[in-house]
């Protein structure tokens, strides 16, 4: 139980009933330890038949409660054995005995060293009538009952436990009854006194705005609608080369450099020819024979990417050129060159790749847990640690369908604008993405409380009493946390001191009936 397992319990705690089935046969008639063996041995029985760890810690508890007047019976049963005690098991008995290392079998991993070493007495069955007592007292609540007795109790010291009103021990506080339904809910008392000693705050569930935003880190990268690749179609050589290095700024329509090609060469004389024969056709009788001839070779120059520009100059002039000048067909900066002068070159090869650099794409990470809170046009706010004081605004754009399998994370891209040129690819930003959630029911994020998987708030039910109550929670801006599940609107949460409401309640109780 301290390992907080429960494989093999059933095993043990049948071996340890029959060993006490023995001991009960072997007792002489009429032993005053008999009542309380047959009773440790009801608990082993009914620890067997426990299969979750909750109730396998309220049966052990049991066990403990009978067994430990049983060995302080006699010194040699207790020889090399340590009792020991923690005041946080709520309703368990909370003693228990083992080796010189203490291991709490009641509070598990969490809490694996809380308590303190204890004497070997029991309140309450220290006698053979007290043990019917307690017994009958046990047996005689029903869960059904709510309203029953279970104890009184101190609400300035809750670990004090009576079966009688009466006056605390401690600070002599008159004890408060703790029915058995609260006692299943886990609630307890805590008076206006110590509300204000500890600093209880509460606050109503309301139904609130949710908004907030997902933050993340991300990359600056170039817009790939914005990216143009230079290449030919035809086979050629390099001659000047007028863009010769990476970076540069190029025009829509500027020379990138020139090529001889024999092929475009002899495209334009094919033009040239064609030209001519319209000419000398238009003294004939069928003036129009030629001009199918020249549409094509038109076409064919203007489907090798020459500029209807270029072609018309070829017409005017009646000279082919040798070396063609290539132009950039966008505006942008070279990213990449492939070539030099005099380099051959082949159709579809890539000779330069220009990128558009007044709009680009912020890539972010956004963590997969984040991701069903990030949708296209949401609005984001991007910053950049070495442009401080600028913000830069966008939207979502898109909202890529996989996961990065290492990190974990999702891409998300944002678009900017780039007028200036300030954002350059390969910068690391920060984004801040908006985030809305229409109204929720909420409470404020103070009042939740983190229990492994499980989350939990503090319900004031009035008169002083507070009842743990597991929520299932959804969004979280920051302020306010969504509550899906587990209170309704007009409820009263706790939303300060809350974490020591929970030490003095034994919230771990609560937390083992709810499992």
């Amino acid at each position: 139980l301290a390992a907080d397992r429960v494989e093999g319990l059933d095993a043990r705690a049948r071996r340890l009933a029959e060993s006490l089935a023995a001991a009960e046969q072997g007792l002489p008639e009429g032993s005053p330890h008999a009542p309380f063996v047959v009773e440790a041995r009801r608990a082993a029985e009914g620890l067997a038949a426990t299969g979750e760890l909750p109730p396998a810690r309220r049966a052990f508890g049991e066990v403990s409660r009978f067994l430990m007047p049983v060995a302080a019976a006699d010194e040699r049963l207790v020889e090399g054995r340590y009792a020991y005690s923690c005041p946080m098991t709520g309703s368990t008995f909370g003693k228990w005995f083992g080796g010189e290392e203490m291991e709490n079998p009641y509070m598990g991993q969490e809490m694996l060293q809380c308590g303190t070493a204890a004497d070997w007495t029991v309140s309450g069955v220290d006698s053979v009538e007290e043990l019917e007592g307690h017994v009958e007292h046990v047996h005689g609540v029903e869960p059904t009952d709510p309203e029953a007795v279970a104890f009184h109790t101190c609400p300035m010291h809750p670990s004090v436990r009576a079966h009688e009103p009466g006056a605390c021990p401690i600070c002599g506080m008159d004890l408060e009854p703790v029915t058995a339904g609260e006692v299943a809910s886990g609630v307890v008392f805590v008076d206006e006194r110590r509300r204000q000693a500890i600093g209880v705050r509460t606050a109503p569930v309301v139904r609130a705005a949710m908004g907030g935003s997902v933050e993340a880190v991300g990359k600056v990268v170039f817009d790939e609608t914005r990216l143009t690749d230079v290449s030919v179609k035809y086979r050629g050589w390099i001659g000047q080369l007028h863009v010769d290095e990476s970076g540069q700024a190029v025009r829509r329509g500027q020379p990138l450099f020139t090529l001889y090609s024999p092929e475009l060469y002899a495209a334009q004389q094919d033009f040239l020819t064609a030209l001519g024969s319209q000419r000398a056709a238009r003294g004939t009788a069928a003036p129009e024979r030629a001009d199918y001839l020249v549409r094509a070779a038109r076409e064919r120059l203007r489907l090798w990417d020459l500029a209807p520009a270029q072609i018309d100059r070829l017409a005017a002039t009646g000279e082919a050129v040798e070396r063609i000048p290539i132009l950039s067909p966008a505006s942008g900066f070279v990213v990449e060159k492939n070539v030099v002068e005099g380099a051959a070159v082949e159709p579809g090869q890539k000779l330069f790749r220009i990128a558009g650099l007044d709009r680009v794409w912020v890539e972010a990470e956004v963590y997969e847990s984040e991701l069903p809170r990030v949708a296209v046009g949401q609005p984001a706010v991007v910053t950049f640690p070495y442009l401080p004081g600028k913000e830069f605004r966008g939207k979502v754009g898109f909202v890529y369908p996989y996961l990065d399998g290492a990190s974990r994370t999702g891409r998300v891209r944002v678009e900017l604008a780039n007028p200036e040129g300030a954002l350059k690819p390969d910068m690391y930003a920060s984004v801040a993405i908006a985030t809305t959630g229409g109204e929720r029911l909420a409470v404020p994020e103070s009042a939740v409380l983190h229990a492994g998987k499980r989350d939990f708030v503090f319900v004031d039910l009035g008169d002083g009493r507070l009842r743990p109550q597991r929520v299932e929670t959804g969004m979280d801006d920051g302020e306010h946390v969504e509550i899906v599940s587990g209170l309704e609107i007009g409820d009263v949460v706790v939303t300060s001191g809350n974490f020591l409401v929970a030490a003095e309640s034994r919230l771990r109780l609560a937390l083992d009936r709810w499992q």
